[in-house]
């Protein structure tokens, strides 16, 4: 079992997540999608950033933990939600976006470009990604779970294939320039 797996260590992570959502995130990404476009997002852990998007677009929820789904589907019984894991990305499902806020950071720089990668077939013609991950270099581990911290030059490498970047830019989460986002469209 994974730490977001067990019901314990999964509620201390949506203790410790309280009061931070995406809501800014995506707000940039608003004038880039049609209200009502079909969103994914991966690792949706309590459903915080899900709601949110939920009112703009049709929003497919999505994470590896049977926990977080088992729990937001109890609150939201017609939710549309998918197991899935953020690198194989197994569904046959199309979305004109796929969204994550500090999930992608659990994977290392290979499977990365393997999401990224698989994320293009995932999408319609034109469409989007918006992704955010913690600003830095190097890999820690913290309970079982993987950290890589990334900058923007290795960012930019790794989406520079798959996708035409929109925007990217440093933000702070909980310190000044701690994080990036980088909202990309898949080349035509």
């Amino acid at each position: 079992m994974g730490f977001y797996d067990e019901e314990k260590t999964a509620l201390e992570y949506i203790a410790m997540a309280d009061g931070y959502d995406g809501s800014w995130l995506i707000d940039i990404l608003a004038p880039h999608l049609s209200v009502g476009a079909a969103v994914l997002e991966l690792g949706m852990g309590p459903g915080t950033d899900l709601d949110i998007l939920g009112s703009r677009y049709q929003v497919t929820g999505s994470d590896n933990s049977a926990f977080f789904l088992d729990r937001y589907r109890k609150m939201n019984p017609s939710a549309d939600l998918l197991e899935l894991d953020a690198v194989s990305l197994q569904t046959d499902r199309k979305f004109n976006c796929i969204y994550s806020n500090k999930v992608l950071h659990h994977i290392d720089d290979g499977d990365l470009s393997l999401s990224l990668h698989r994320q293009t077939a995932l999408l319609h013609a034109g469409g989007y990604v918006m992704h955010s991950f913690w600003k830095g270099s190097g890999v820690e581990e913290m309970h079982g779970l993987k950290f890589h911290y990334r900058d923007l030059a290795s960012l930019q490498e790794a989406f520079w294939e798959p996708f035409e970047i929109v925007a990217m830019s440093l933000y702070e989460e909980l310190e000044p320039d701690d994080s990036i986002y980088v909202l990309a469209r898949v080349r035509q």
